[in-house]
């Protein structure tokens, strides 16, 4: 069912790992096939059958000329331990779809599976690019201006200076790619703007960043209450600071727009001033909503891996495949090879 030849790119997808299951990323098939973005060949990887029948009941509403399937038996749960279960899991969706990529059958993959899982198998079977020690885990981030890439936000947690100047090169790329800027400014978050403010590792990676003139336009130091002025479009840290401002930042938007609901909420008068006010909200909620810019990349490996959360949505998991898309239509692997080789280059010298 569904197999056939193209010259498109093509994307694998583990439709098996998310939250809400496979029915969740039938949904995104329809919501692509709505909005036309897509333009790239999907292979879905999971239980065949089960993929057959939930196809077939909203197959007026899918692109079934862009889709084959992939058959994989085994499911990768939320609460496995990584390498464990890559060992006993061989025919798992995720393994399977990075296997695809590897073998270049697909030129990226997008999983809302196991995060340790996918960032070790990821790791093991497509290995890090060379120049590259260890990859990086980026996120985008709304701000008031405009969107920013944020990295590493869990891949690295103990960063060295090298490690933490091949981030700003691996978010510049995916910057150039996802938000389509051409020329990112790139900010080094520490805790003061001022030289010799932060830890040493901190210290030393500024030194590395200034060395890089010319291939990166870097902005600095950057302080935490600067973060969303929209005043860089790319901002470096290691994977332990990363991911607590990620999850605390998610945490506050969600918090602050219950509060707001409620209250809106407390009374009539203020009811009234709600439905006034609603085109202003659904606009705040529009820049804020993180479903519009899912899809984490793993940069750094010899393959495009996109990671999506666990409990991703429909409209989600269409955005990661996008996100996917793009990285492949404007050739990021290799323009990311060619600039840590540079980087290394001018840093050796």
């Amino acid at each position: 069912m569904m197999s056939h030849k193209s010259t498109r790119p093509s994307i694998a997808v583990d439709v098996m790992g998310s939250d809400k299951g496979p029915s969740e990323f039938v949904r995104a098939l329809i919501h692509l096939n709505q909005t036309d973005e897509l333009h790239s060949d999907l292979i879905l990887v999971g239980k065949k059958r089960l993929l057959e029948r939930l196809i077939a009941v909203r197959k007026s509403k899918i692109d079934c000329s862009r889709i084959t399937l992939l058959d994989a038996s085994q499911v990768i749960g939320m609460d496995e331990k990584p390498i464990s279960a890559l060992k006993k899991k061989k025919d798992a969706s995720m393994v399977k779809a990075i296997e695809l990529v590897k073998e270049k059958q697909a030129q990226a993959m997008v999983s809302c599976g196991n995060t340790g899982a996918l960032m070790a198998g990821g790791t093991l079977r497509l290995r890090p690019i060379e120049g590259v020690d260890r990859p990086a885990l980026a996120a985008i981030i709304p701000s008031k201006k405009k969107p920013f890439v944020f990295l590493d936000v869990g891949a690295n947690p103990e960063s060295d200076p090298t490690n933490l100047m091949h981030n700003a090169i691996l978010g510049k790329q995916f910057a150039q790619a996802r938000l389509e800027i051409k020329n990112p400014k790139i900010g080094l978050l520490t805790i003061g703007t001022e030289q010799g403010k932060g830890t040493p590792n901190i210290i030393k990676t500024n030194a590395l960043l200034e060395k890089l003139e010319g291939q990166i336009d870097y902005a600095g130091f950057i302080e935490g209450f600067q973060l969303f002025d929209g005043t860089v479009d790319v901002v470096v840290c290691d994977g332990f600071v990363g991911n607590i401002l990620l999850k605390s930042s998610e945490s506050l938007f969600g918090f602050i727009g219950e509060t707001i609901k409620k209250e809106l909420l407390r009374n009539i008068k203020r009811k009234v001033g709600a439905v006034l006010s609603a085109s202003a909200f659904k606009d705040m909620k529009s820049q804020l909503n993180p479903d519009e810019r899912s899809g984490a990349p793993l940069l750094g490996l010899n393959g495009n891996i996109i990671k999506s959360h666990g409990s991703s949505n429909a409209i989600a998991i269409a955005s990661a495949i996008i996100a996917a898309q793009m990285v492949v239509d404007c050739d990021m692997l290799d323009s990311i090879k060619s600039d840590i080789s540079l980087a290394n280059q001018k840093i050796e010298a």
